[in-house]
């Protein structure tokens, strides 16, 4: 005989609605209750009827996330948050890629609104320019919740890092080291993220009095070693002079320190060098790179936190949204540390 809801809630001596808010995971239900009804049901091995549980709720348990690339060790990281928790909410993900494609992304969104998930987490692709499908998202009322690259204009629940004083720290660092000539390789001109960084890299020079080149900053259209690569290339045709360098992500850095090198100038002593995400791979450079850290395990936790919320019971008729932000820090290695002698 299969078990039920109101099997479980007789035999443990609580309501019906208590066992199913503790199995899904709701906040107003006490820690020492929910562990009481999780060990329960693992004990007697109860699974929900996922049809007859659609039925009556309308959810399917079913999550989507748009991520704009794999190969890259922050999203990793915040894919691992999302579906750690997930999982702790009895959630299952879907997961596509746009490969910062525009096009792309609008399609995998209307494929997760056909599967008809309880909530779509996305971050934008760089090449996203209009979000008529993140508004439909809205109107057919299923949470959205963007991360990391956003777009300010589309109300939403968001979990972002400070991408302004990211900048600002990093800029500051290689001020900090000497350095009064300081270039910047930014993203697309488009995405927040891009733009955000950019206007704390400004911030930073003019706080400082460090006389801003507008030359100085060129544009990445990819986070890819050959952009930085071939950036750094044009930076010392128009400034050989440059002595520092903050770049969008640690792997144009990288690439713009191999040809720096290439280039005969020694890094950092010619040139300090920092990037942005602090990837696996960026301890390992020769020299080792300097990166701001963005904790993507924990945005990725923060995304299922705040998308479990939108799911409990609301009295309020208008939904506010929020904004997480989850804090940052340098990571300071061999590519920006200049010592004094």
């Amino acid at each position: 005989m299969k078990l039920t809801l109101k099997d479980i809630a007789q035999a443990l001596g609580i309501s019906v609605a208590t066992v199913s808010k503790a199995l899904k995971n709701y906040s107003d239900v006490s820690p020492a209750t929910k562990k009481i009804v999780l060990d329960y049901v693992e004990k007697v091995k109860f699974k929900p009827n996922a049809q007859a549980s659609f039925l009556r709720t309308q959810k399917t348990k079913l999550v989507g996330v748009i991520l704009p690339k794999l190969n890259h060790d922050f999203f990793n990281e915040v894919l691992e948050g999302i579906v750690s928790e997930a999982e702790k909410n009895t959630y299952q993900v879907l997961v596509l890629c746009s490969q910062e494609s525009y096009e792309k992304e609008v399609l995998q969104v209307n494929e997760l609104l056909q599967r008809n998930v309880d909530g779509i987490f996305l971050s934008i692709s760089m090449k996203t320019y209009k979000y008529d499908h993140l508004k439909q998202v809205q109107k057919q009322g299923i949470p959205i919740i963007l991360f990391d690259l956003i777009a300010k204009s589309v109300p939403s629940f968001r979990v972002i890092i400070y991408d302004q004083k990211a900048a600002f720290l990093a800029t500051e660092h290689l001020i900090k080291q000497g350095c009064k000539n300081i270039a910047h390789f930014r993203g697309n001109l488009i995405p927040q993220m891009s733009i955000d960084r950019f206007i704390g890299f400004k911030k930073a020079l003019e706080h400082y009095k460090i006389p801003f080149h507008k030359e100085w900053c060129l544009v990445c259209e990819e986070d890819r070693f050959e952009k930085g690569f071939e950036n750094a290339k044009k930076l010392l045709k128009i400034a050989p002079e440059v002595d520092g360098l903050f770049s969008m992500t640690d792997s144009t850095a990288i690439g713009a320190i191999h040809y720096f090198k290439k280039y005969g100038l020694k890094v950092p002593k010619d040139i300090a060098v920092i990037g942005f995400s602090n990837w696996k791979i960026s301890a390992l450079t020769e020299p080792s790179l300097s990166s701001v850290e963005q904790n993507g395990l924990l945005m990725g936790k923060k995304v299922i936190e705040v998308f479990t919320k939108t799911q409990e019971p609301r009295n309020e008729e208008k939904e506010e949204f929020t904004t997480t932000t989850i804090p940052v820090q340098l990571c300071i290695r061999e590519s920006s540390f200049k010592i004094k002698t």
